[in-house]
């Protein structure tokens, strides 16, 4: 690993619900110890470049800790910039009172793999090299080997497509990478990553709606989202059509047995072709548009939320039937089409009068609860907007 004119930057990202590996304690000390809770830990990530835009992109980031392999470097990008400056010294990192705040392990065969364990460590910070071009399965035996350990453990990652696959190596990850760029879209797209994970954190407000109207309304292409995740009872996709958009209701999986065909618990029949589906962001795109590779929110009935990617679409044609519903305690009407089949069904409040975790469209009637996403009504490539609009 050459060390001129190298420059890192360091920030501590609020950690997936997931992450279970404890944040670094005092230089010197043997890493593994009594383990954290998953909430007090933090992903951190270094920045590794030589290039003025990608430190300015993420000083304006808020990463302000940088390692410098030149003293005349750190000079300089202090002059820019208020950071707080970090020393390389071969495979060894120090801080300005030439404390070892680190050390950096190349890794090319799994013999050199083998040698990287908690035991044999006593920094605060590893910093992991991977060469060759293989990075999963080692990334998933460090995380093993030094779950419940103090300290942070890093890989170095070129792109932030790298990076993600370290966070989230055995659904915990990594403590933290490094990302080696010199292209600051990196940067932005890792922000961007870290955005989404933190979003996951945050509950939805659901509302609860007593079904007005059911009524069988004809044929149409209906949506089939069969999730790259398996959904659990009380989960699936916020759906709106187009008439209405400024509610979504929940539209359960079809994780539920029955007696008419196997439970598919990847699988959410969201609707027909025009209707919304929420995706991260706070965006919405036409189900229609989905494919595969794209990402949407799977949502439960307290509000809670995750991202899960679209495996495949699958659009048949299919006889739908409409369902309206009124705001408990409101004046909104909100309306959706679904598949009229005993597969199908709408979330109720967990509380609910039914005392059912969703009832299939099949068997619903007027006066049913079911919960829906309140928003705003208009729409402009997937974003809400403040302007005037009539559905219908």
């Amino acid at each position: 690993m050459a060390v001129s004119s190298l420059a890192f930057a360091r920030v501590l990202v609020p950690p997936s619900p997931r992450t279970a590996l404890a944040s670094a304690c005092s230089h010197s000390i043997k890493m593994c110890a009594s383990s954290a809770s998953p909430s007090e830990s933090k992903k951190t990530v270094w920045v590794w470049t030589t290039n003025r835009q990608v430190m300015t992109a993420a000083v304006e980031r808020g990463w302000s800790t940088f390692l410098f392999g030149s003293k005349d470097l750190g000079k300089d990008w202090s002059s820019t910039a208020r950071i707080n400056p970090l020393f390389i010294d071969g495979l060894e990192i120090f801080d300005e009172k030439k404390q070892k705040i680190a050390v950096i392990s190349e890794v090319s065969s799994p013999g050199e793999l083998e040698l990287i364990q908690p035991d044999n460590v006593e920094v605060e910070n590893i910093v992991i090299d991977f060469r060759g071009g293989w990075q999963v399965i080692p990334a998933e035996n460090i995380v093993a080997a030094f779950q419940g350990c103090r300290g942070t453990v890093l890989a170095v990652s070129t792109n932030s497509t790298e990076a993600q696959v370290f966070l989230e190596a055995l659904e915990q990850g990594l403590d933290g990478v490094i990302l080696k760029v010199e292209d600051m879209d990196d940067i932005i797209k890792l922000k961007d990553y870290f955005d989404r994970r933190n979003e996951a954190k945050s509950q939805l407000m659901l509302t609860k709606a007593t079904v007005s109207k059911v009524e069988v309304v004809g044929m149409g292409d209906r949506v089939c989202v069969d999730l790259c995740s398996m959904m659990r009872p009380g989960e699936g996709l916020l759906v709106c059509v187009g008439s209405y958009a400024r509610g979504m209701f929940l539209v359960h999986s079809e994780c539920l047995e029955t007696n008419y065909i196997a439970s598919r618990p990847f699988r959410v029949n969201a609707g027909p072709a025009h209707a919304y589906v929420a995706v991260p962001g706070g965006r919405t795109s036409y189900l229609s548009e989905l494919q595969s590779g794209r990402e949407v929110i799977v949502v439960d009935q307290n509000g809670l939320w995750r991202t899960a990617i679209v495996g495949r679409v699958k659009i048949e044609s299919r006889p739908l039937i409409l369902v309206e519903s009124k705001e408990n305690g409101g004046d909104d009407t909100y309306s959706i089409f679904l598949q009229n089949a005993e597969t199908v069904a709408l979330i109720t409040p967990e509380k609910g009068s039914s005392g059912r975790t969703a009832i299939p469209v099949t068997s619903l009637k007027v006066g049913d609860e079911v919960l829906v996403r309140k928003q705003g009504g208009a729409r402009h490539t997937g974003i809400e907007i403040q302007e005037f609009i009539v559905e219908k």
